[in-house]
């Protein structure tokens, strides 16, 4: 037994009011910059519907993930390392623009400063790509409340799986909303498509990142990872993913994601698990048996066996006290309520998804039946085979058994819940029916609807005796002007700038005028704050000084040291 710690999130699909807030933050924090204007690290999509890129979870067009050969092994689904060597400098199997969608922003100076006139003027959509006016037609969340409209959910790679008939009938059903980022798996396959090796998952905390020195354009990675949560950066030439943003999670802190999203439906927190099980666990031959091969690799860590072999693994005391409360490891493998998104991808993704009960209960409701009463709830679970087969294929590869019983638990929990809170006799038979106590369905509604912020991050922070091998790590696999990719060649390899640097005002400005990649000026933009004096501004990081001596742009002081 090799014991390794691992980073998880679970997303509570109940909670989801598809706001887009934590796309927005993630945007913000990450992809604010140019040569990534199309990518969204964390998405919100609308299912049934295209996804982003669209038709993204369509294996057979794009080939990613992996297949279980004959022999019984893994291999990529886009092939051996001879084919894919023979397809390096033409890889037919990436998506297009048209794919994502080309960015645009609006001709607001003609919205702003036209002369007064009849008709009211109109900012034009024009292209980052281009800078010449487009035609919107997709975005990231272009099917977004419009899933199971005639128009897009036809072309459903889920829903084609359940013919037309489920798909005239789940029109008529519900549709949720299903938030992604990259599923940092045990068993990645963007890891193992990369040609150069820049691509690799963290030995600490699992956390999967790409390394900007070495990556060289290869686009591989796009074509390995079957959910497309890697992207490529046209401006640097280079791979970016989400990140986990692990600069936080070292310090104890939840994603930006996490910690900005409305519903509180994420919870963060750490498993163990053996890594000597991941290769047989994700090459079972059942598909359907590929969820509780992938629990049965993740360890109990009140298991004393297990304590010890982490520790003798050198998992720190606080990270098994973390393991311990990890609320991940609760609502994965204790309640066995979250489930993985693809499993059959047979990479062995590390966000786990709870199934939205919230539909099955708004049809019961609309139906003129009380849509927390057990017994009418768990017959429309088990009435509306739809729904959970259209689940079963997004988180169980096909078997709708694991989808109805987290569905069955959360009714239990729900209806166990209405008796408390309303002072009525309890009735034990509820959490008997699913397997449970009526302790553990309090506990678990604890954690799913009151936990505190403490409770639902459960993030041990990196450790000092760890800050070499993670200083190692600190250029942040995003690129930023100035850092890898962007700073030419010297005489010892490609420039790598330093992550401590930040954009000099000038080229600020420049990047939020200008319309195109193209516009804006070659060169190092960054300065350098590790070897800055502070004796005086470096050059170009503040606006320049007026005739009166005063800086401009609202610059407040003598602009000495400010920063």
């Amino acid at each position: 037994m090799r014991v390794m710690a691992q980073l998880g999130m679970v997303m509570n699909l109940d909670k989801c009011i598809g706001c887009h807030t934590c796309s927005v933050t993630c945007k913000q924090a990450w992809t604010n910059r140019t040569g990534v204007e199309y990518v969204w690290f964390n998405n919100v999509e609308t299912r049934p519907g295209l996804g982003y890129p669209r038709t993204h979870e369509d294996q057979d067009r794009w080939q990613g993930g992996w297949v279980r050969t004959s022999r019984g092994r893994l291999r990529l689904r886009a092939g051996g390392r001879v084919r894919r060597l023979l397809q390096i400098f033409s890889n037919p199997r990436l998506p297009g623009m048209s794919d994502y969608y080309e960015p645009w922003t609006y001709d607001y100076d003609t919205l702003l400063n036209a002369p007064a006139q009849a008709d009211v003027p109109v900012a034009r959509p024009k292209s980052l790509i281009t800078g010449e006016p487009m035609q919107i037609r997709w975005s990231a969340n272009w099917d977004d409340d419009l899933g199971g409209a005639p128009e897009h959910a036809p072309g459903d790679p889920v829903l084609k799986k359940l013919g037309d008939r489920v798909k005239l009938e789940f029109e008529k059903t519900f549709m949720f909303h299903l938030p992604r980022i990259c599923e940092h798996c045990l068993n990645p396959a963007c890891v193992a498509s990369c040609p150069s090796g820049a691509m690799y998952k963290r030995a600490e905390d699992g956390i999967v990142l790409v390394d900007q020195d070495g990556c060289r354009g290869w686009r591989q990675c796009v074509t390995g990872c079957p959910y497309k949560k890697v992207y490529f950066n046209h401006r640097t030439g280079k791979a970016e993913k989400c990140t986990f943003c692990y600069p936080r999670v070292e310090a104890g802190q939840p994603t930006v994601c996490a910690e900005t999203c409305v519903g509180r439906l994420r919870y963060i927190g750490l498993f163990l698990y053996d890594a000597d099980r991941v290769l047989a666990a994700a090459s079972v031959e059942n598909e359907h048996d590929l969820l509780e091969a992938q629990r049965s690799v993740i360890l109990d860590p009140e298991d004393p066996q297990v304590i010890a072999a982490a520790r003798a693994a050198g998992i720190p005391e606080d990270w098994l006290d973390a393991a311990r409360r990890s609320p991940v490891y609760a609502l994965t493998n204790r309640y066995r309520i979250a489930l993985p998104l693809h499993p059959e991808y047979r990479t062995m993704p590390m966000v786990w998804y709870i199934p939205p009960l919230s539909p099955v209960v708004d049809v019961v409701r609309d139906t003129g039946f009380d849509g927390e009463d057990s017994s009418t709830l768990f017959h429309a679970i088990d009435a509306l085979r739809i729904p959970v087969e259209y689940l079963a294929e997004l988180f169980t590869a096909g078997d709708p058994e694991p989808v109805g019983r987290s569905l069955r638990i959360l009714a239990a929990m729900r209806s166990y819940m209405r008796q408390v809170n309303l002072g009525e006799e309890l009735d034990e038979s509820i959490a008997e029916s699913v397997g449970m106590t009526g302790e553990q369905l309090r506990e678990l509604h604890r954690l799913l609807a009151i936990a505190r912020y403490d409770e639902r991050y459960v993030i041990p922070a990196a450790h000092v005796e760890a800050g070499q091998s993670l200083e190692e790590l600190a250029g942040c696999s995003l690129d930023y002007s100035g850092g890898p990719g962007m700073g030419g060649i010297g005489p010892f390899g490609e420039v790598s700038g330093t992550p401590a640097s930040v954009e000099s005002f000038h080229l600020t400005k420049q990047r939020a005028e200008s319309d195109r990649y193209a516009d804006l000026p070659e060169g190092r933009g960054a300065v350098d704050l590790l070897t800055w004096s502070g004796e005086a501004p470096p050059e170009g990081l503040f606006p320049p000084r007026r005739d009166n001596g005063q800086p401009g742009n609202g610059q407040a002081g003598n602009g000495q040291g400010r920063s």
